[in-house]
Parts: structure tokens; sequence; C-alpha cells
């Protein structure tokens, strides 16, 4: 049972990159692999705070959410002078300057020996303190916060200003003919993603309770990316859809009965094989309606 929590949990920890991403690639048509760094924020500021001077998780949180939309601000200011792909090397070049600062700013994120020590959240109601030290209840947390976020998304979405971003996506010099300045749309979504970003960040560096540089390096915004395009772009329920299988089904081929010393390697190859054969026959993926 408590196997099937942690999926669980990773599996809502990941949906909430997977939805925070597909609006920024999927309904806006922002190819950003730079999502990793916003990750990265949100569970370096908890742990620094929880680990270093004991302040509650969700103000810890809190925090994170806003030097996330802050650094998300001053990077999208950056990323709006460029088009197609030159914004996609951009963003990556970004997401390595802050992954470097997490690997090299010693005296603040101790560099590649991580952060360990990092607390769960706790409650307090009243005089009463409840710390959410079981995986159960770390698990309705994380629910809660996938649950709030997917609301989000499917009311920025469901908006005119989910229309505009449709837009964008479509035609975006012929809506500027209308008047509209979208680059300020593209920047709003931009830091709106990046606090989502913050949120799952949070939740993981007080989950793992250790942290460090290689769990936001580059790879990690490409498997965000593969999990929008799994589940399909421009599509929340597809971003959920994605993230649940790209965490499940590597564990599932744990049970194939493979032979023990070829295991490892046989998994990573049906894995992969399960991946293309889908992009060969369903390119838009599971739930999308577009192609990246």
């Amino acid at each position: 049972m408590e196997y099937v929590i942690h999926l669980s949990i990773v599996s809502g920890i990941v949906a909430i990159l997977g939805m925070s991403l597909n609006l920024i690639v999927g309904y806006t048509g922002l190819l950003s692999v730079a999502h990793a760094a916003f990750y990265g924020i949100g569970a370096y500021v908890t742990a620094i705070l929880l680990a270093g001077f004991g302040v509650n998780f969700f103000l810890a949180l809190l925090l994170g959410m806003a030097l996330a939309a802050a650094v998300a601000l001053l990077i999208g200011l950056v990323l709006s002078r460029f088009d197609d792909d030159y914004y996609v090397l951009a963003s990556l070049g970004l997401n390595i300057i802050i992954y470097s600062v997490f690997l090299n700013w010693n005296t603040l994120t101790r560099g590649p020996l991580g952060i360990p020590g990092i607390s769960r959240p706790e409650l307090g109601i009243g005089g009463y303190r409840f710390g959410l030290t079981s995986n159960f209840s770390f698990l309705v947390l994380t629910l809660l916060c996938a649950v709030l976020v997917y609301l989000a998304a499917r009311f920025i979405t469901r908006s005119s200003f989910g229309r505009v971003l449709m837009a964008i996506r479509e035609d975006e010099q012929a809506l500027q003919v209308f008047g509209y300045r979208t680059v300020y749309y593209k920047l709003a979504i931009f830091v709106i993603g990046a606090v989502m970003a913050a949120v799952a960040g949070a939740l993981f560096a007080s989950y793992i309770t250790f942290i460090d540089p290689t769990s936001f390096m580059l790879r990690e915004s490409i498997f965000m990316l593969s999990v929008i395009i799994l589940g399909g772009l421009a599509n929340t329920n597809g971003a959920v859809a994605g993230a649940v299988i790209l965490v499940v089904l590597p564990e599932l081929l744990r049970f194939v009965g493979l032979p023990s010393n070829i295991a490892a390697q046989m998994r990573l190859l049906l894995y992969g094989l399960a991946l293309v054969l889908l992009m060969i026959y369903r390119p838009q993926g599971l739930f999308g309606k577009y192609r990246l």
C-alpha cells in the first residue's frame, strides 16, 4: 500500500508540472525548456527555509512561489525578445544558468552536497499542531494542490484570457493587427506556469526530505515536455494522464518477469518502444489537439 501511495504522490507532483507547462507550451505555443528551473526554485526556497530556519512549510511555499514569479518575470522579459528556435535555445541557456546557481552557490544551496533534513508540513489548529508525517497525509496534501492547479488551469483556458493564448498559438501576428499586446499575455502565462511549477518543487522537497541540483537539470525539463506531448498538447486532462503514465509505466515493467541479468536494460527498451509507437500512431498524444 505504501508503494501505491508513493507512486500517487509522485504522479500528483508530476501532474502539477505537466499542467503548468501545458499552459505555456500547449495552449500558447511557447516551446520552453526552462521549466525545471522554476521547479528547482520552489524546491530550494522550501528546503532552505525549512531545514535552515524552521519556517512553516506553507509560508515557505508562498515565498517560493513569489521568488519563482519574480525570476520568471525577468526570464520572460529576456525570452520575449526571441521567437521560434531562438526562444527554445534561450530558454535552454537560462535553465542551465539557474542549474549552475544551484550547483555553485555553496553557502546557500550546499552545492552538489544538497540539502538534507527537510521537514514535512505542519498544520496548526488553535493550540494543536499536526505534522503530515505519514505518506497518506502527504498524499492528501499533494492531491489537494493538484486539484487546485487543475481548477486554475481549467479556469484560465476557458476564459477570454485563455482564448487569446490559443489565438497566439495559431497566429500571433494576426492577433497583433487587432491591437492585442501579445507580449504581455505571453509574459503573464509564463509567470503563472512558473508559480505552479514552484508548488510542485515545494512538495517534492518536503516529501523526499533531500534535494540536490541533479533533480533540476535540463533532463527534467525534457521529461516534463514528454509528459504533455504524451498526454496531448492544449489539454489539461492529457497533462494529468501523461504524468500518471510516465510515472507508473516504468514501475509496472518491474513486474513483467524479465531475466534479472537484463531486467533493467529491457525495461528501458520496452519503455522507449512504447513511447515511440505512441508517437508514430498517435503523434498528437492521447488527448491532444495539436502536434508539437
